[in-house]
């Protein structure tokens, strides 16, 4: 009888222990902190940008279209996106590497950078960005999404 208790309590262990690691792998992390700065990061389907908003900054909106995201914000209290300098790639699994040209987009007091990117149907790409930061030092961020089409 101990044998069949102390095995459902290690089968109860072991289900609650994969639970705990199977939700810690659904967080997907988008920001990085650098010191005094955060740095915000998401990759999105074109078509998710409303259309006014793209003819007004010339984005082209299509399933097979992405845009990289970032944004630098201070840590404490930073709400507006601050002026940045940023480079990168995104690479498929395949080792196939693309260069990201970010635009700056200001709305307001706020700063963010865009980089359009075309994917296939469905793909995994690794993104290493470059951030100069507006205190001067350059940080990299480091990530990985699948995109799909919609």
């Amino acid at each position: 009888m101990k044998r069949i208790l102390a095995a459902a309590a290690a089968l109860a262990l072991l289900f609650w222990a994969a639970s705990t690691a199977a939700q810690e792998a659904k967080i997907i992390k988008s920001h990085e902190d650098f010191g005094d700065y955060r740095v915000i990061y998401s990759v999105f389907n074109s078509e998710f940008i409303k259309p006014e908003i793209a003819q007004n900054y010339q984005l082209v909106r299509a399933k097979d279209r992405a845009f990289v995201n970032v944004s630098v914000v201070e840590k404490e209290g930073g709400q507006r996106g601050l002026s940045s300098e940023m480079s990168g790639t995104a690479t498929n699994l395949i080792q196939q590497s693309r260069p990201l040209e970010f635009m700056e987009i200001r709305e307001g007091d706020a700063v963010y950078y865009l980089a359009p990117l075309r994917f296939e149907h469905e793909e995994t790409l690794t993104f290493n960005i470059e951030v100069k930061l507006p205190n001067g030092n350059t940080e990299t961020i480091n990530f990985r999404r699948k995109l799909e089409k919609e």
